[in-house]
């Protein structure tokens, strides 16, 4: 019994931190490469890469490598509702294609733009 609050105080610390709330309200609208998370939230690669690893140290997200990228996305949809919650309805997010990004939206992007 005592494990499901140690795991439950593990969801709460992770959901203490305003930029960890950010990047989690993003990744409600779906899966998202670090570069767009370190452009929406217009900070360093390093300060988001340590708020990603206490997000996945808490169970909170989960994340892939596609190449040189990597990939966030929930790790249990039931935090979608936990966050609409505390914070009200997902906002769309607009993603910008970042300079020198070769992930599949900005690849998707930039060949509109061409054209």
């Amino acid at each position: 019994m005592e494990s499901s609050y140690e795991q439950l105080a593990e969801l709460f610390k992770g959901l203490s931190h305003p930029t960890r709330l950010q990047i989690l309200d993003l990744l409600r609208e779906g899966e998202m490469c670090v570069c767009h998370i370190e452009a929406a939230l217009n900070k360093r690669q390093a300060y988001v890469s340590q708020q990603l690893m206490s997000l996945r140290e808490a169970g909170l997200v989960q994340s892939r490598r596609e190449g040189l990228q990597v990939y966030y996305w929930l790790a249990d949809a039931r935090l979608t509702d936990l966050l609409t919650l505390m914070l009200g309805t997902s906002r769309p997010t607009v993603i910008q294609c970042v300079e020198g990004c070769p992930c599949p939206t900005c690849s998707v992007i930039s060949l509109a733009q061409l054209q």
